[in-house]
């Protein structure tokens, strides 16, 4: 199971409640552990190649590793996707770059596991750059609504166009699975309900 979503979205908070609610392995990509990051949200025209590289390597590894030990755990819940890579170089590389980049993706993709169900958490860009903020890490200070935007665009097209495996599209923008324990239960049935295709789940805002 993959959780996968724009910045901000949720993602970690919600593998690490699945991981527990469904006794699985939790895989948690180390975002901090790239050395360009915090260089690339002040200067992302700069900095975009060697970021997007290093994540791509990473990644791919870790993938490789869980690939390895695949027989050995019932199930798995990791807080990204591998093809996640491909949609920020769609957004932060040149087309030159993103030509080299291509040929090093495509030889990695079919390497690496794929997913039995993503979990695709929504949420628009204002209520992401607030999160941010709220999260307070020093490096996403530096990002901005616009550039979130470009991200929320990016993960939409992707994923309108996905059919490799089961996907749960979540609307997050009304729900807090963290703190409400009756959010997270109904998301836990909705997931227990896919068995194929695509299946679209827009919870109602509760009221007081």
């Amino acid at each position: 199971m993959a959780i996968e979503g724009p910045i901000g979205v949720g993602k970690t908070s919600l593998a690490r409640l699945l991981a527990r609610e469904f006794n699985a392995r939790m895989v948690l990509e180390d975002v901090d552990a790239n050395p360009f990051l915090p260089k690339f949200y002040s200067d992302r025209r700069k900095y975009a190649f060697q970021t997007q590289l290093a994540f791509l390597v990473s990644r791919f590894l870790q993938q490789r590793e869980l690939l390895q030990d695949e027989l050995f755990y019932r199930a798995t819940v990791a807080d990204y996707l591998f093809a996640k890579d491909r949609i920020f170089a769609s957004i932060t590389l040149d087309d030159s770059e993103l030509a080299l980049y291509d040929k090093i993706y495509y030889l990695f993709n079919p390497r690496v596991l794929k997913p039995d169900l993503i979990i695709y958490l929504q949420a628009p860009a204002s209520l992401l750059h607030q999160r941010l903020q709220k999260r307070g890490k020093e490096y996403e200070k530096n990002i901005d609504v616009e550039y979130l935007e470009e991200v929320v665009r990016g993960y939409n097209e992707f994923f309108f166009h996905y059919t490799e495996t089961p996907l749960l599209v979540v609307d997050t923008h009304n729900i807090d699975f963290v703190e409400n324990p009756d959010d997270f239960l109904d998301l836990v049935k909705e997931i227990r309900r896919v068995r194929s295709g695509v299946l679209h789940y827009i919870p109602q805002e509760r009221r007081p």
